[in-house]
């Protein structure tokens, strides 16, 4: 026999080539209507599908491949969450940040309520698998939103960073903690029979209080004391390795702390970043090169592990219902919510249609139900759930996948264009203080 094939050598070519593909795809698929995602997906259903040797992923059977979801996708999110911290160099503030606190706090509530009531009246949900399916399907995705993201750190100056991708970026770190307390509540009334009264009180100071507070000063506090020792050694962890597992190290630390006086560890990772990394450039840029180089390799096996997930079946349950409220959210509730958040806010036509389409939904939504699910016990929802939220992602990952290279190209080059023009007798200063 000239060629032998078992199960550990499968994945380990599907794994080598995953690795591969991660250090070509980018500069190929650069600036083209096609992104990574798309590509990885793809290939992992079509390996999964075609092999009797490989299994997927089944979270509908016995629970363990429920946890390594869960796990799994845990991880992920809270490496992709620091190096999206690392990426923003505009210092938190109320008007420096406006955008993307009229996400968090308008968008983000329509877009949970609105898929919640769909859910229950267009697909039949009971309450706490409709509240369930808006907290999932309600947060960005920080995994999947490269393409959309703000240039990694020192490549632009703070001041030239566009207001598109640095709202989207804020957005896509924030929110996956401020999810969180509409999954607990989902929890809760999954727990409580169906019913908000018993569990409303206890949500509104713990969940959204307590857990928010705590998560937000945890990564404030790790942080400072992370920046004092930093100084205190000098150059002692001046190299990119050192200097990316000591973030990386760090990072894993802060969740789990902060996991253990039960605040939210996305929410504390992310301002862990931001403190840390607005402290010092070097140490940024040299530790987010590490920390992508570590998401880069897990965010492959995940989407494979995705193209898997469809290749079992996952969409087996999805209705017609269910796909329409796929349909719904990405190309309505998203848009709508976001543009009746930038109200207001005087940006370009284009840059608020922007801002208000790309929501990307992805790996933290598989994380979130995976959560929610083991947790509590939503009976026969669970397989309709998993169904909606599977197709909710494929079509954002292939919508806004295609679209987002031709979309933010134009809007670059529409920039340039317009420096390039600065109107006679205005300085670039003066007309940056004229510009909304």
């Amino acid at each position: 026999m000239f060629f032998s094939w078992d199960l550990h050598i499968g994945w380990l070519v599907l794994g080598g080539g995953a690795l591969l593909a991660m250090t070509v795809l980018p500069r190929l698929l650069h600036r083209r209507p096609l992104s990574l995602p798309i590509v990885y997906v793809a290939v992992g259903f079509v390996v999964f599908e075609f092999s009797d040797a490989l299994r997927g992923p089944r979270p509908l059977g016995d629970g363990f491949d429920l946890g390594v979801i869960q796990y799994v996708t845990e991880l992920v999110v809270i490496i992709s969450l620091v190096g999206a911290g690392m990426r923003i160099e505009r210092r938190p503030g109320l008007v420096r940040w406006s955008s993307a606190w009229r996400l968090l706090a308008i968008t983000m509530p329509i877009t949970i309520v609105a898929t919640a009531l769909l859910g229950n009246w267009l697909a039949g949900l009971a309450v706490a698998p409709a509240i369930l399916l808006g907290g999932v399907l309600a947060p960005t995705d920080p995994v999947l939103a490269d393409d959309v993201q703000v240039s990694p750190p020192g490549e632009v100056d703070e001041e030239e960073t566009d207001e598109v991708r640095f709202t989207l970026t804020a957005e896509a770190g924030l929110n996956d903690g401020l999810a969180f307390p509409f999954i607990h509540l989902a929890i809760a009334v999954a727990a409580a029979g169906a019913t908000m009264s018993s569990a409303a009180g206890q949500w509104v100071w713990y969940d959204v209080g307590y857990r928010i507070v705590v998560g937000v000063v945890a990564g404030y506090v790790v942080g400072q004391l992370i920046n004092r020792f930093g100084h205190r050694t000098g150059e002692f962890f001046r190299n990119q390795t050192s200097e990316g597992l000591f973030s990386l190290g760090t990072t894993l630390f802060v969740y789990g702390l902060t996991e253990i006086v039960n605040g939210y560890g996305f929410l504390a990772v992310f301002v862990a970043a931001l403190v840390r990394g607005s402290d010092d450039h070097d140490y940024r840029r040299e530790a987010h090169d590490f920390v992508e180089q570590i998401e880069s390799v897990i965010v492959a096996f995940v989407l494979l592990g995705f193209g898997a997930l469809l290749s079992e079946g996952i969409l087996d349950a999805l209705s017609w219902e269910g796909a329409l409220i796929a349909v719904v959210l990405v190309f309505v509730i998203r848009p709508v919510a976001g543009w009746v958040s930038m109200v207001g806010r005087r940006l370009p036509t284009k840059e608020r249609w922007s801002i208000a389409f790309f929501g990307i939904r992805g790996i933290g939504s598989l994380y979130y139900l995976a959560y929610g699910l083991s947790n509590a016990d939503f009976g026969d929802a669970a397989p309709r759930l998993w169904a909606i939220v599977s197709f909710t992602i494929l079509l954002s990952v292939a919508i806004h996948g295609v679209s987002a290279s031709p979309t933010f190209r134009r809007l670059e080059d529409e920039a340039a264009d317009t420096v390039g023009h600065t109107p006679e007798g205005d300085t670039p200063s003066d007309q940056e203080n004229l510009t909304p």
